[in-house]
Formats: C-alpha cells, sequence, structure tokens
C-alpha cells in the first residue's frame, strides 16, 4: 500500500476518533443511564452508543466497503473484506462512568490482518495520537518515541485486569505484585489504548494485560510500534491479536518484562492476609 493512500487512512480514523471524543465530552457529567453488558463491571452508556454512531457515520462516509468490528455491536459490513477497523468508542468506560477523566476514543485499522493504521484521541486531555504504519507515531501532530529506560529495576509499568477477574485464578494479580516488587512502580489506568499510547510517547516502559479484544489494542499496537516500541505475546512469540493477551515495552525492557512473567509465582503461594478472626 502507499504512503498516500495510508496516510488517507489515517486522516480517516483521526477523523472518526475527534468525533467520537466531541461526543465524549458532550456526555461529560451527564449519563441518565449506565448497565451491565452480563459481566459486574463490564460496563456501558449512553455516551458509548452515541460515540459509536458517530464513528460508524464517518467510516460508512468514506470506507462503505470496508469491515469494521466494534466493541458495541460487534461485525459489521463485509467480514471478507482485507480492511478491518476495530473500534472501541470509549475506552475506559468505568473510568467514564464514575466522572474519573481517563478514557478515550480508539481507531484502529488492521489490514489483512496486522494493525497498520491507529489513531485515539484522549478528549480530557485534549491528546490525539496517531500512526500507521510506515509513517511515524505522534502526539498532537508531533513524533513521538519511547522511552530509553533500559532496566527493569528502574521502570515505571501499567496494566490491567479482566472483567472476569472475580471468577479466574488466571487474573494478573499474581503478575501485578510480582512486577510491582521488580520494578519502581505498576500503574493500572483502566484504558488499554491509552496505556498502549503512554508507553509509546515514554511516560511508561511498559505494559501488559489479558482479557483484551482486538479494538482494545489494535489502534494502540500501532502507535507503539511506530514510535519504536515492541510489541509480543507474553512469552515474547508473535502477538495473536484475538489471543487477548499482549505485552508492549520500549524494546529495551521486553525481555525482561517477558522473562519476569515467566517466573511469576503461583497466586495461592504468596502469603494470605491475616482475617479478622485470625487476630482475636
Amino acid at each position: 500500500m502507499s504512503t498516500d493512500e495510508l496516510q488517507n487512512l489515517l486522516d480517516i480514523a483521526t477523523e472518526a476518533a475527534l468525533a467520537a471524543g466531541a461526543v465524549l465530552q458532550a456526555y461529560w457529567g451527564k449519563l441518565e443511564e449506565i448497565q451491565e453488558k452480563g459481566r459486574p463491571g463490564d460496563l456501558v452508556t449512553e455516551a458509548d452508543k452515541a460515540a459509536e454512531v458517530a464513528i460508524l457515520d464517518v467510516l460508512r462516509r468514506h470506507v462503505p466497503t470496508h469491515g469494521i468490528l466494534t466493541e458495541e455491536s460487534g461485525s459489521l459490513g463485509d467480514r471478507t473484506s482485507k480492511y478491518l477497523w476495530a473500534i472501541d468508542p470509549l475506552d475506559g468506560t468505568t473510568n467514564y462512568a464514575h466522572q474519573y477523566p481517563f478514557s478515550a476514543a480508539s481507531i484502529g485499522l488492521l489490514i489483512d490482518d496486522v494493525p497498520q493504521v491507529g489513531a485515539i484521541f484522549d478528549p480530557f486531555h485534549n491528546e490525539l495520537f496517531r500512526a500507521a504504519t510506515g509513517l511515524g507515531a505522534t502526539r498532537n501532530r508531533r513524533p513521538i518515541q519511547v522511552s530509553q529506560i533500559s532496566e527493569l529495576s528502574k521502570s515505571l509499568l501499567v496494566t490491567g485486569f479482566a472483567y472476569d477477574r472475580h471468577e479466574t485464578a488466571d487474573n494478573n494479580y499474581a503478575e501485578f505484585c510480582h512486577l510491582t516488587h521488580l520494578t519502581q512502580g505498576v500503574r493500572r489506568s483502566g484504558s488499554a489504548s491509552l496505556d498502549l499510547a503512554h508507553v509509546a510517547c515514554g511516560r511508561l516502559d511498559g505494559y501488559w494485560e489479558r482479557g483484551l479484544s482486538p479494538w482494545d489494542m489494535a489502534a494502540g499496537i500501532v502507535i507503539l510500534l511506530e514510535a519504536g516500541g515492541q510489541v509480543t505475546a507474553y512469552d515474547g512469540s508473535p502477538l495473536q491479536i484475538n489471543s487477548g493477551r499482549i505485552l508492549g515495552s520500549n524494546g529495551r525492557i521486553h525481555d525482561q518484562i517477558r522473562d519476569a512473567l515467566q517466573r511469576v509465582p503461583p497466586l495461592s503461594s504468596w502469603p494470605s492476609v491475616p482475617q479478622e478472626s485470625d487476630r482475636s
């Protein structure tokens, strides 16, 4: 694909992200309906739905023959197209519902199953992250790059916890504790797309998470790679975007995070917190 074609697709992604961001700003603090989508904590609001409508309007005007995968409506359009837009109209719905200003609209494009275009707009900090394969990554139109941190012990990481964490032992708690001990800290923001964008611009040095969907990751993957970072599966093998698991970093500490994830002691082996009855 030519540079001009990729640039055009990036401009479409940007238009869609900004349109969704305007909707999120308009609904901020004015929500009337917050629902759970079946799992505890997995929320949807009228802002999610309205932002999705704004995105779909942009995509259908510009690329009506492309496939679309969206968090709220599922698979739309031509499923046989080599172009698949993976969109999250509101990444960080729980934050948004509680008026915690850390969420974003995320627009990613997979071409032949490979993420190649991404735009993420954070309307609360007015930050637009963009990238396309071979075109570099930017924040508010200025180039960004990953950090220079090369030691895990000096790094600041970020992660998240899946909605099914209440129901499964594979819930990332042990990984969070283990890597907190090995680094200068691990943050949990509640927005996978922004986590990847913040690694891309050097605010954070690495990120891992499980339980994700393609729309959570697609845009951020492109932005992080174009900023000089690295993205793989937990074990360092090539990322499978439908696996739900991702390891992203500045590249310099990637193997160190990978090795640490492989050595995480089982959660059952961690000391338990004494209960009140044990103290009496």
